[in-house]
């Protein structure tokens, strides 16, 4: 196979090839039965095409668990084949295993076959200027070939570009869909014309040009294949949908995270060894050096008597610090319950005291109730300082058992998080083997994988001992190894100290406070939108003449490029029209079927991910819903949250504000919310120092105005909503990263006017364009930029010669500065505004944090009181260079409240 050198991603069909290598290769089984063929035949093709297509982005996608998008379009799809072989299905979970640990990305999604998701992913690749090679036997995958798509075959060494796909098939790339339509596929149950082979299909394809052509005539093809095809006309729109690979799904995947990961050779090993690979595990490195438990004496003990606790309880206190975990019943801190916990303060030596485990054969334990009530004044005192990882967690859980965890002085992911934000997966294991070379005794290993899992009270005590005394001494050494460079580094230091520990104990009274919604409002909401996405669909079906997929952009290429013949506004990198949405709404200003394809995503997405989803949130015990703040994650620093994700509610539409008016105060209070005013654009005008942008913040102008004047040189007076448009997208736009070219497509103008603009603003701004030369020199120089608090986001793709990869991080170190800034003042806002409640109650108690938004509940005689504090704690929560202004709203509901 020849070498690729130049910029590749390669996406390899994980499916595919695991059914192939199952069938293809010898049964192969370690000594103990286990079979092994297919996992070694798959890992051979990635490590093969690693070696020979020399990438720079590389995955390996798989099929999901469970029904697909299909399923609910033809309930018998795929319905021809026989469920996964127990031999094969024993070997997917250690191939998974295997994959991770040779650090190569691994996608797997929920409801969306790897079909569509390589599909998705090769158009954003070949977008983003990447030749894409995809790895798979699936003829399907003919449909993406063209200039920068290709298809290689490991299995049979084959390769497939536009020219092979005619050769192979007698059609090109872009008639695959309809020749598929037409002979349907046996393997996946996709009905096609009965009596019509490939030669048929072809021979119609050629004469009529396409499925359309074929559709348009079929009355003058003769004998009983054109009555087979005459029967079968109704049924071609779904075979074409089902055939169909999309590619314009939302992933939530950036391509970078697609960049292979170093490998982790402490946990190939183990896996190599249990599956007897003795090949791949002669070429590991030497044993010698990777640790593990085995190599030191441990002595963690099990704690079953009140003596045995007491003295640990004794030791504990008498300790600079302790490592302290929980173990529970389940992940959800609301709901979850302790079933054992664990300690140390010593590295090698730790305790676990099971408190709950209750399967059939459990030894006799100490009691829960009386455990904790002994270990209450310990967790409960602030001067005895306690370490953990996560310990957001532990203290939420222990709230379950009237127990509020103080003295937390340390905490490993925040520690490892602070240090370097990019760099690493933040979890115990991960951190575990790759900075103390140690891999640990994971929780699959005692509880179970899938749907074998089994909950950690289930879990014998002579397995949950080990692991859970494993976690609490590999907090105190990764503590050791973490902390003495926090230390030496004062603004990391501060950072920890000042903004992240003390920020744990505020999320966790978030969170368990909860959000109360309106559920019937959202089930009428849920109504009101299927109506109208019904509606939606008919009238688009009557403008395009037909029913189609309106979430196949194939489809709609072909409706509104093909068969209406609208003018084509943008081309995608491969020269076909476009059908993004910036192309879309270009089109929809004076044509039908665009505007309502645009409107029925918008819809779709609405409802299936907010009015259909929020209720079933809703927790049966509190009635609220209960979102889990997450500090490491974000690589500027800015909080997320999931389950639910409350920080991307739509504001922009009538339908998306909707949504936020189900958000509502309990009786007798209000929601106040309380929001920092274009606080990244202050932020830039401190960091930049820019004369004229100071002034205009110092006077309370109107920013975007006063930039208008400024690029315009009117007075201020003179500036029109049309200008000062202009002026807020050149504003906002810059600290983005946006180019003259995105900011003439977002204004709607030519590319040398939005050049001019850019140009004019710089001219009156120097101090911003210093600001953002200086800084990509300096994080070229350093590998890092920092926040005004001395937060770092390393960028080691800086000096990349991959011209997008370098780009993409020079507009990070511009923006990254102003977002990880802003996501420190709000996180000092929390933290101000937290204490203050918590000291003086004034009726109120803070539910949200929604990017530079606080949402509190207030009792409706305490609304004066607390606008007054809100507003003054939160502008002193920065010293900067202008003054910070908060906007307060104040409702029933979240919506009136904005």
């Amino acid at each position: 196979m020849t070498e690729i050198k130049n910029q590749t991603t390669v996406l390899v069909d994980g499916s595919s090839y695991l059914y192939r290598a199952f069938h293809a290769l010898p049964d192969l089984a370690t000594s103990a039965g286990q079979p092994t063929g297919a996992i070694h035949g798959v890992i051979a093709m990635l490590r093969k095409l690693q070696t020979e297509l020399h990438c720079e982005l590389f995955a390996v996608v798989f099929d999901p668990r469970g029904p697909t998008a299909r399923d609910g379009w033809f309930p018998a799809y795929k319905a021809n084949r026989p469920s996964m072989p127990n031999e094969l299905a024993s070997q997917v979970p250690l191939l998974f295993e295997i994959i991770d640990a040779l650090g190569i990305p691994r996608i797997v999604r929920d409801g969306i076959e790897a079909d569509d998701v390589i599909g998705t992913l090769a158009g954003l690749a070949a977008r983003a200027g990447y030749q894409v090679i995809i790895s798979s036997g699936d003829k399907d995958f003919a449909q993406l070939v063209d200039p920068q798509i290709t298809l290689v075959n490991t299995m049979d060494n084959t390769r497939l570009d536009s020219e092979g796909v005619l050769a192979k098939f007698g059609v090109p790339p872009s008639r695959i869909v309809d020749y598929l339509t037409l002979v349907g596929d046996t393997v996946d149950n996709v009905p096609g014309v009965p009596k019509v082979g490939p030669k048929t299909a072809v021979k119609w394809l050629q004469e009529y040009g396409s499925l359309d052509g074929v559709i348009a005539n079929a009355d003058a093809i003769k004998g009983a294949v054109g009555d087979s095809l005459r029967a079968t006309l109704p049924q071609l729109a779904l075979s074409r949908r089902l055939v169909t690979i999309m590619d314009d799904l939302d992933l939530g995947i950036e391509l970078h995270s697609l960049a292979p990961r170093e490998s982790m050779p402490a946990e190939l090993r183990t896996l190599f060894q249990r599956l007897e690979f003795k090949t791949w595990l002669k070429q590991l490195a030497p044993e010698s050096e990777v640790t593990s438990a085995a190599n030191v004496e441990l002595q963690y003990e099990t704690i079953l008597t009140f003596e045995a606790l007491t003295a640990w309880i004794a030791l504990l206190r008498s300790a600079r610090y302790f490592a302290f975990g929980t173990e529970t019943t389940g992940l959800n801190y609301i709901d979850a319950r302790i079933v054992g916990v664990s300690f140390a303060c010593e590295p090698n030596v730790a305790a676990y005291v099971p408190l709950a485990h209750d399967y059939l054969g459990a030894p006799a334990q100490l009691s829960r109730e009386t455990v904790l009530e002994l270990l209450k004044p310990l967790l409960e005192d602030p001067a005895v300082a306690k370490l953990g990882h996560n310990l957001k967690y532990d203290q939420s859980v222990l709230m379950n058992h009237g127990i509020e965890l103080r003295g937390i002085r340390y905490d490993t992911m925040l520690e490892s998080y602070v240090l370097n934000s990019t760099a690493t997966r933040h979890d115990l294991d991960s951190l575990a083997l790759k900075f103390l070379a140690h891999k640990t005794l994971h929780f699959e290993e005692v509880a179970g994988k899938g749907a074998h899992q089994i909950t950690f009270n289930q879990v014998p005590v002579e397995r949950a001992a080990p692991y859970a005394a494993q976690n609490v001494d590999v907090c105190l050494k990764l503590h050791a190894a973490f902390w003495p460079r926090i230390q030496h580094t004062p603004a990391l230091n501060s950072l920890f100290d000042e903004i992240e520990i003390p920020l744990v104990a505020v999320l966790s009274r978030i969170e368990r406070r909860g959000v109360l919604i309106d559920t019937d409002m959202l089930a009428a909401q849920s109504g009101e939108l299927a109506t109208k996405i019904g509606a939606l669909e008919r009238a688009a079906f009557t403008e395009a003449g037909s029913e189609f997929n309106l979430g196949s952009p194939k489809q709609i290429q072909e409706i509104l490029f093909d068969r209406l013949g609208l003018p084509v506004t943008s081309k995608t990198p491969t020269g076909q029209p476009s059908t993004a949405e910036p192309a879309l709404q270009e089109l929809a200003e004076t044509y039908a079927l665009p505007r309502l394809i645009l409107e029925h995503r918008a819809l779709t997405k609405l409802k299936s991910t907010y009015t259909d989803k929020l209720p079933l949130e809703v927790n049966a015990a509190t009635g609220r819903i209960h979102t889990s703040y997450h500090q490491a994650v974000a690589a500027t620093g800015r909080l997320s949250s999931s389950e639910p994700n409350l920080q991307n509610i739509p504001v922009r539409t009538r339908e998306g504000r909707r949504i936020r008016q189900a958000f509502i105060a309990p009786q007798g209070s209000v929601l106040l919310a309380a929001d920092y005013s274009q606080i990244e654009l202050r932020i830039m005008a401190h960091l930049s120092h820019d004369e004229r942008l100071l002034a205009a913040f110092a006077n309370g102008a109107d920013i975007h105005r006063a930039t208008a004047a400024e690029v315009f040189g009117l007075a201020l007076d003179t500036v029109s909503d049309e200008q000062r448009r202009a002026a807020k997208a050149i504003n906002f736009g810059l600290i983005y990263g946006m180019s003259a070219f995105g900011l003439a497509r977002q204004l709607g103008i030519e590319r040398g006017a939005a050049q001019a603009y850019v140009d004019l603003y710089f001219t009156r701004y120097p101090g911003v364009k210093r600001y953002m030369e200086e800084t990509r020199v300096r994080a070229r120089e350093q590998g890092y930029v920092e926040t005004v608090f001395g937060r770092r986001l390393y960028l080691p793709d800086i000096e990349s010669r991959n011209v997008q990869r370098r780009q993409y991080a020079e507009r990070t170190a511009i923006n990254a500065p102003m977002q990880g800034t802003a996501a420190d003042i709000i996180k000092r806002a929390m933290i101000t505004v937290d204490h203050w409640l918590e000291r003086e109650h004034p009726g109120a108690t803070l539910i949200m944090q929604v990017h530079d938004e606080l949402v509190f509940e207030v009792a409706t005689s305490a609304v004066e009181e607390v606008t007054a504090l809100v507003r003054t704690l939160m502008s002193q929560a920065a010293d900067l260079a202008v003054p910070l202004l908060v906007d307060i709203g104040i409702g029933p509901n979240w919506d009136q409240a904005h």
